[in-house]
């Protein structure tokens, strides 16, 4: 059974093209596929689209970033080092995980760039989620998302190293979710994308990423079945052949029930009692059951 490529397609294309403001993309990745060129893919193409981006980086020095990002337009590119010294410890980190704030952040960008909504691409996630709790880092995600100086957030987190109910609870609070997994066709990315109206669009792509971080859709993932199965997929299921009793009648037993009279069905004398008017007429149709008795109770009466 062959899934719809050009639905899947057009989603990771359509979201590598931008996406409406307020939006929060997850790249979920783990420790046998990752999904930071993925990120840089996305980085880039705001980069084209002429949009401010800021990048904050725990686990990625700004070196080893604009070296993949080479041949990309990164003059609108802000990096934020978070990479040198994370936890503070030397004392003079440029931003540090416990300034994870929605004030902190807004104001690192404010200080960086005259653009008033931006791109913030934040890698990674799990460092934030390893040292501040997870509450406090959705209501920073989400104050983030609801606009100010941040247009849109796109998050890298690895989804192996937290446990299952926070990937969850960060996965809900994004509008899109991208999966990424090694597959046996290639990398393989599931999309999740939560519009608006309420609706939610699914699709599953075989990809690739070229040098220059253009992603290319491959093929269209398959999940193959036995041939006998997709076969009788279109013939109509009989859902009484394997009940142990007949639910199909005779031609006689028909024809019996057609003439079985059916009970507080009215007659033809009695439909034409109560329609005719101007008289007081009682009609009583005996029914099999009643307890007739032919001779008379009070018989002991006459005189």
């Amino acid at each position: 059974m062959l899934t719809s490529f050009s639905i899947c397609s057009t989603m990771l294309h359509d979201l590598l093209q931008g996406t409406d403001p307020g939006s929060f993309l997850i790249i979920q990745d783990s420790c046998s596929c990752s999904g930071r060129r993925l990120l840089w893919s996305f980085i880039k193409a705001a980069l084209n689209r002429t949009e401010a981006v800021h990048v904050l980086s725990f686990e990625v020095s700004e070196d080893e970033l604009k070296a993949g990002l080479k041949g990309s337009p990164i003059e609108r590119l802000h990096f934020h080092n978070a990479y040198s010294d994370p936890l503070g410890w030397n004392g003079r980190a440029a931003f540090t995980v416990d300034q994870f704030c929605v004030e902190r952040v807004a104001l690192l960008l404010k200080q960086s760039s005259q653009v008033k909504s931006a791109i913030l691409a934040i890698d990674s996630l799990s460092w934030i989620l390893r040292h501040v709790s997870p509450t406090a880092v959705c209501r920073t995600l989400q104050q983030l998302k609801n606009g100010g100086s941040v247009g849109n957030v796109i998050g890298l987190l690895h989804s192996d190293m937290h446990p299952r109910g926070t990937v969850g609870s960060l996965c809900h609070l994004a509008t899109s979710l991208i999966t990424v997994a090694v597959g046996p066709s290639g990398e393989q990315a599931k999309i999740t994308k939560r519009l608006k109206s309420g609706k939610v669009l699914q699709g599953d792509e075989v990809f690739s990423i070229k040098d220059d971080l253009t992603v290319v859709g491959q093929s269209k993932l398959s999940r193959s079945e036995p041939q006998e199965q997709r076969v009788s997929l279109n013939i109509e299921a009989d859902p009484t052949e394997n009940l142990t009793f007949n639910l199909h009648l005779s031609d006689s037993q028909r024809e019996a029930k057609e003439k079985l009279a059916l009970p507080f069905v009215f007659s033809k004398e009695k439909k034409a009692a109560l329609l005719h008017t101007g008289s007081g007429r009682i009609v009583y149709e005996p029914d099999a059951t009643d307890d007739y008795d032919q001779e008379d109770p009070d018989d002991d009466l006459d005189v």
